[in-house]
C-alpha cells in the first residue's frame, strides 16, 4: 500500500510541474506589468542617487554614440557638460523648447558670460533641439510614441553618462480636452492607451513588452500645490489617454479616412468621460513606462486647447494659443524655482556647462554618424 502511496505522490508532482510548465509556455509570449513591477522595485540607482543602466551592454562599449542627440560618451565631456542637470523638460516642437529655455534662464536668473547665447546643442543631429540653462535641460521630443521613446532612451543615457543624480523628468505640451474649457492645464495622474490599458505594450524580439505606465504621485502633488489663486484658468488632475494616431485614433471626423458616425464618436467620447479620462494626446503613455521603468521621477503637464466634446478642429487665434501654452510651462517654472530656492541656488554655480570636446576626432565621427544615421 505505501508503494501505491508514493506512486500516486509522485504522479501527482508529475502532474502538477507539467501543468506549471505548460502554463509558463503559455504565457512566455508576454511579460506582464506585475513582473515589470518587482523589476522595478529593484534598485535603479547607485549609492550617490545617480542613474543605472537596465542594459549590461553599455558598460562595454568603447564609446556609446547618442545618434539623435549628436553626442558621444568617448567624444564629449558628458560630465562637464551635463553632470548638474537635474530637471529634464521636454516638448513637442523645436521652437516651443526653445522658448521655454529663454524663459526659464529669465525665471531663475541665469546668467550667460557676455558675448554669449543659447546653442541647440543637437543641432547636428537635424531631429531633436536641445537647449541647456543651468539644470535645466530643454528638449523637443517630436510628435507621437515612435519620437518621444527613441528621444528618452538616449536622454536616460544621457544621464548615465552624465552622472546625474535623481532628475526629475517633465513633459509639457498640448492636448484635447473632454468636458473641459480651452486653456485648462491638466497634471495627468496615469497613463492609458486607446484601449485604457495603464500600460505601454511594445513587441521585442516577436514578444509583447508591458510595462505600467506610472508617474509620480509625490511630484503630482507638489505641482497641484503650485497652482495660483489668481491664474485665470483651473489645474486639475485626471487621467490621460495617449494613442496612436491624431485622426482616428482619436474619434476625430475630419481626417482622410473615417468609418465611424458623429454618434459613435460622441458615445466614445462619453465612455471616456466615464471613466475619468479628461484629456487625449500621443506622448504621455511611453513618457510614463519608461521614465518608470528607468526610475525616474516625472510628470505629464498639458493645456486642454480644445473641448473634444464640442468639435474636433482648432479656432482658438495663434495669440491665445500661445498664451495658453505658457501656462503649463509656468507651473513647471514655479516648481523648478521652488526647489532651486530650498537648495540655496547651489546647482547654478557648480558647473559650466559649456561644450566640452575630449576628442576632436571621435566628435567629428560623432557628427558624421548623426547626420547620415536614418
Amino acid at each position: 500500500d505505501s508503494t501505491c502511496a508514493c506512486g500516486e505522490q509522485l504522479v501527482t508532482v508529475i502532474v502538477f510541474l507539467s501543468i506549471q510548465a505548460m502554463s509558463a509556455k503559455a504565457n512566455g509570449s508576454t511579460r506582464n506589468s506585475s513582473n515589470d513591477e518587482t523589476d522595478h522595485s529593484l534598485s535603479n540607482r547607485y549609492p550617490d542617487g545617480s542613474v543605472k543602466l537596465r542594459n549590461p551592454n553599455i558598460e562595454l562599449m568603447d564609446q556609446d554614440i547618442l545618434y539623435h542627440l549628436a553626442l558621444g560618451s568617448g567624444s564629449h565631456d558628458l560630465v562637464s557638460m551635463f553632470g548638474d542637470v537635474k530637471f529634464v523638460c521636454m516638448g513637442g516642437t523645436p521652437k516651443r523648447v526653445e522658448q521655454f529655455a529663454f524663459y526659464i534662464m529669465q525665471e531663475i536668473g541665469h546668467k550667460l558670460p557676455a558675448g554669449t547665447t543659447l546653442l541647440d546643442i543637437s543641432q547636428f543631429s537635424y531631429r531633436y533641439s536641445m537647449y541647456k540653462v543651468g539644470p535645466v535641460l530643454s528638449i523637443s521630443h517630436g510628435m507621437g510614441i515612435p519620437s518621444v521613446g527613441i528621444l528618452l532612451h538616449e536622454v536616460i543615457k544621457l544621464m548615465y553618462h552624465a552622472g546625474v543624480t535623481d532628475p526629475i523628468f517633465f513633459r509639457i505640451g498640448t492636448s484635447g480636452g473632454i468636458n473641459l474649457e480651452g486653456g485648462t492645464v491638466v497634471i495627468s495622474e496615469e497613463a492609458v492607451d486607446g484601449m485604457l490599458n495603464p500600460c505601454f505594450e511594445l513587441p521585442v524580439l516577436g514578444k509583447i513588452v508591458r510595462r505600467p505606465a506610472k508617474l509620480d504621485k509625490g511630484l503630482i502633488k507638489e505641482l497641484l500645490a503650485l497652482r495660483d489663486a489668481e491664474d485665470p484658468y483651473d489645474t486639475v488632475v485626471g487621467k490621460t489617454m495617449c494613442t496612436m494616431d491624431f485622426y482616428e485614433g482619436q474619434g476625430r471626423l475630419d481626417g482622410a479616412f473615417c468609418d465611424f458616425s458623429e454618434n459613435d464618436k460622441m458615445e466614445y467620447l462619453q465612455k471616456l468621460q466615464r471613466s475619468d479620462i479628461i484629456n487625449i494626446e500621443m506622448e504621455s503613455l511611453a513618457f510614463a513606462a519608461l521614465t518608470h521603468h528607468a526610475g525616474i521621477k516625472s510628470a505629464v503637464i498639458c493645456v486642454a486647447i480644445i473641448d473634444r466634446l464640442k468639435g474636433d478642429q482648432i479656432h482658438t487665434p495663434k495669440e491665445v494659443l500661445d498664451e495658453w501654452q505658457m501656462r503649463p510651462q509656468k507651473l513647471v517654472s514655479r516648481y523648478i524655482k521652488r526647489y532651486l530656492h530650498m537648495k540655496g541656488r547651489i546647482l547654478l554655480d557648480d558647473y559650466t556647462g559649456s561644450s566640452c570636446v575630449k576628442s576632436p576626432r571621435r566628435f567629428k565621427l560623432v557628427q558624421q554618424e548623426s547626420e547620415s544615421y536614418d
